[in-house]
């Protein structure tokens, strides 16, 4: 865990920065009331009123080196897809259309204009096939290392964005994509630049595979079209997408809705890429799955009676869409249900503010 760099009052010990706490008080501390503001922290963006019949949607990452990205396992322009695609993806979350990105960097001592250059490439590439225009930003010198603040823009029809508040019992849980092959691929990307210890068990993975996991890590897909999918056609309740990963991610829907949830564990989708990774190196695929974070898959909710028509509609446009559980009451907490039966699901995905495990 990480402790706050300031002088506790004597006798006192600092307490630990705890993500989730924090997000809580500062909620409280700015709430604020204005009638533009339709939704603030909380979410996967905010919500403001914006043109005639939309609401806008803001949102903001701070990526540090160090923390979120390595220059030794991540190209410059990798980096840069990666910080696009983790902001494109909370408008997607909500169901919206990503319009606009800022960007602003604090760069250290050394850094050149052909690195600056290569991040914006990046960028640029994750910013183009959906349209959406880098139109300004700032930067700043840093003493430490590099530092990558991406704000991003977008609009939703009004009052249709996607909550994570809006799950009913009984909906059914579904994601988009398969799980765990981002968590595979940095593991790929560490032994390539000599720094993961199970590099021999790795190398008998294929070429092929390989390369899907690594790409599945450093160029991440927003799920943009399906949240607006989702929007259009208002199958879903709620949404999230799947950034810190499955065991933490649904547990901030579910706090959100004020309700439990049953994810079955054979039917999590998986890769035969991620599959293959979890054989060479001993590890179970279904924990990767529920542990492995930035996947930047959709997590999503709709009525039961409607997964039909979901399902239909995912088979006709090339959709992967997988149902993996049941919004359950508060009460029933949040369980997984495999050949052994229903055991409580842990937080063993990633949690800011806290050492890993």
């Amino acid at each position: 865990m990480i402790r706050a760099n300031m002088a506790s009052p004597a006798g006192h010990k600092a307490r630990p920065l705890r993500e989730f706490d924090l997000i809580r008080s500062l909620r409280r501390l700015c709430a604020g009331r204005d009638s533009s503001v339709r939704r603030s922290i909380g979410d996967d963006t905010a919500v403001t009123t914006g043109p005639p019949g939309r609401d806008m949607l803001l949102t903001t990452d701070l990526l540090a080196e160090g923390v979120h990205f390595d220059r030794r396992t991540a190209a410059f322009s990798d980096i840069g897809f990666r910080s696009a695609a983790a902001n494109l993806s909370d408008i997607a979350a909500m169901g919206g259309e990503p319009k606009y990105l800022l960007i602003a960097l604090a760069l250290p001592d050394g850094a050149t204009s052909r690195e600056v250059h290569e991040l914006y490439r990046g960028m640029l590439a994750a910013c183009r096939p959906h349209r959406v225009l880098v139109i300004g930003g700032d930067t700043s010198a840093s003493t430490g290392g590099w530092f990558i603040g991406v704000t991003a823009a977008g609009t939703v029809e009004r009052g249709r964005a996607l909550l994570r508040s809006g799950a009913h019992v009984g909906d059914a849980i579904y994601v988009t994509g398969t799980l765990g092959d981002s968590l595979a691929g940095l593991a790929l990307a560490n032994e390539r630049a000599g720094r993961n210890r199970r590099s021999s068990r790795i190398a008998s993975l294929p070429p092929q595979q390989r390369k899907f996991l690594l790409g599945r890590h450093l160029r991440p897909d927003a799920r943009v079209a399906v949240g607006r999918w989702l929007v259009r056609t208002r199958l879903a309740t709620s949404a999230i997408d799947l950034s810190d990963g499955l065991s933490g991610d649904i547990r901030h829907l579910c706090e959100e809705s004020r309700v439990g949830a049953e994810i079955d564990t054979a039917s999590l989708p998986l890769s035969p890429a991620g599959v293959a990774y979890a054989k060479a190196t001993g590890s179970d695929p279904v924990e990767m799955a529920l542990a492995g974070g930035e996947d930047y898959e959709l997590l999503f909710t709709i009525p039961h009676a409607k997964h039909g028509r979901l399902e239909r509609a995912a088979r006709h446009k090339g959709w992967r869409l997988t149902r993996i559980g049941t919004i359950k009451p508060a009460r029933f907490g949040i369980h997984v249900r495999s050949a052994k039966g229903l055991r409580p699901l842990p937080v063993t995905s990633y949690r800011h503010f806290q050492s890993p495990r």
